[in-house]
């Protein structure tokens, strides 16, 4: 499983909250103008709960903008490229569930 010191972005904030094998559960901080960038994961699904703020996650193949207000998610799935930010100033907070499966990192180009 990837660990989070060897991901090559920092974040204003990480929060393990239970890891077994094959599944991970976070909680992750992103101040205004953090990025986690473009990637995808071969396996595991990626489910995204907004815990405040707005947190945005962006995908491609499909194409597709979540605007995530607190309580509200979404699912990434498998080999889907995606992106997670925020907008405004005060940053958003998410918990992050991440599984079944090995975690793997793929870093993908970002396109404009």
């Amino acid at each position: 499983m990837t660990e989070p010191k060897d991901l090559p972005y920092t974040i204003t904030g990480r929060e393990l909250v239970a890891k077994i094998d094959g599944m991970r559960v976070q909680v992750l901080t992103l101040a205004s103008g953090d990025t986690v960038p473009w990637h995808y994961h071969s396996a595991v699904h990626d489910i995204f709960v907004c815990i405040a703020g707005t947190t945005i996650v962006k995908t491609r193949g499909p194409s597709a903008r979540h605007e995530l207000a607190p309580g509200q998610h979404c699912v990434v799935m498998p080999n889907t490229e995606h992106e997670v930010s925020t907008i405004g100033r005060e940053g958003c907070k998410f918990t992050i569930v991440q599984g079944v499966g090995e975690h793997d990192y793929f870093e993908v180009a970002a396109t404009t």
